[in-house]
């Protein structure tokens, strides 16, 4: 990447047809943990016109209602028009239960060092934390400011009640020396109710005001007059959700992550419990990174951590903080294989990653980091957007 470039990254409301999927799946997933933390679970979804379909192979003692988790989702988003609603839309299940096998049935926070070598991951994954001092979360300033964008315009049903739960955001931002210099552009798509469809020079200026001009009335980095703001381009988007497009659980990687800004695996992050590591090595990463920019050491930094089937340690973790690093890629590296453990368990422990959807919590927690983002949240308590290894980090590394 070039020092000087544009970057447009993207976020869509809790009513788009692949966010309606990743947080269908993540219910799912947190339903089964809060009744047995030891569930192993992956679960898919897929959505059309009234057609919700579902797969899931699982091993868990939970009692789990799966058309009934995808109703009250369904229902949660506010989808109670005739063309797709929790009541009459069609639900089918694909679902395999799995074999009894002890693997992950441990107590991670009770195992010693060498059990917890004897651990295994279960699939190949290459995985990438990433962070950078854009802004206050640590996260690229264009998908922080598309998803703060896209969470007002969902928030903004209750004053503008002809606002469906469909809606998309793009935001483009200029950089100049690796660093955001101005807002590009601003596209936002707003879908509105079949039953009152006001006038689009309404629905533009109530969207202007309501939503795109709130969100920015904090930012250090505000619209000026060459920013190109488009709100409902083509005109009016009338119903949206799984009545206009389809939807597919792992869709939005990119936005689930760092908006095209660093890389991301090719996995998907929703769907997968816990013991699925190219799920949790992703969480593990974010947060070493995380730390790394919050010490001070780089403006950027990614770490990428590489598993194999059969192995509990990664095969390899490599750090690239793109030339703004305060010491050397090797060092900061020697550091995070120092402070930061890989191996599952170890994951499991330090994030408390089995009892987060828990009574304390809801009983709800994968299913809300389904929609605006795993990571960068504020709005929310997330273990791996903590930064208490900074001030390890720092006397490691001698700055």
């Amino acid at each position: 990447m070039n020092n000087d470039f544009m970057l447009t990254s993207e976020s869509v409301t809790a009513g788009h047809p692949d966010k309606l999927c990743d947080q269908i799946s993540d219910a799912i997933v947190d339903h089964s943990l809060q009744q047995d933390p030891n569930t192993r679970i992956t679960a898919e979804c897929a959505v059309s016109t009234s057609i919700v379909f579902i797969a899931a192979m699982f091993q868990s003692k939970a009692v789990m209602d799966f058309a009934n988790i995808a109703r009250k989702v369904i229902h949660r988003i506010g989808f109670n028009k005739k063309a797709f609603n929790d009541k009459t839309c069609s639900i089918i299940t694909s679902l395999r239960e799995l074999k009894p096998d002890s693997y992950g049935t441990y107590d991670e926070h009770t195992m010693t060092d060498s059990e917890m070598d004897e651990i295994a991951v279960k699939n190949n994954a290459t995985i990438f934390g990433f962070a950078c001092d854009q802004t206050p979360s640590l996260i690229p300033l264009p998908i922080w400011l598309a998803h703060k964008i896209a969470a007002k315009l969902a928030g903004a049903h209750q004053a503008l009640p002809y606002l469906a739960p469909d809606g998309k955001v793009q935001v483009g931002v200029e950089y100049k020396n690796r660093h955001p210099y101005r807002i590009h552009s601003i596209i936002l798509q707003a879908c509105q109710e079949t039953s009152d469809v006001p006038a689009i020079e309404k629905l533009r200026d109530d969207v202007r005001q309501l939503v795109i001009d709130a969100a920015f009335a904090d930012e250090h980095i505000g619209l000026d007059d060459k920013t190109r703001i488009f709100i409902n381009p083509d005109g009016a988007f009338v119903t949206g959700g799984p009545a206009s497009h389809s939807g597919l659980t792992g869709r939005k990687k990119a936005m689930d992550t760092y908006g095209g800004y660093a890389r991301n695996s090719d996995a998907a992050l929703s769907g997968k419990g816990p013991l699925r590591i190219d799920r949790v090595g992703a969480y593990m990463a974010r947060y070493a990174a995380k730390n790394v920019v919050a010490a001070g050491l780089a403006h950027e930094c990614e770490v990428q951590v590489s598993y194999s089937i059969g192995l509990a340690r990664p095969v390899s973790i490599q750090v690239d903080t793109y030339g703004t690093g305060k010491i050397k890629d090797q060092w900061i590296e020697d550091i995070i294989e120092k402070l930061f453990d890989f191996r599952l368990p170890a994951i499991l422990k330090k994030l408390n990653l089995r009892y987060l959807p828990n009574k304390a919590n809801g009983g709800i927690f994968y299913q809300k980091l389904a929609v605006y983002g795993h990571f960068g949240r504020t709005d929310m308590e997330v273990p791996w957007e903590l930064t208490d290894m900074r001030d390890k980090i720092l006397s490691l590394s001698g700055q």
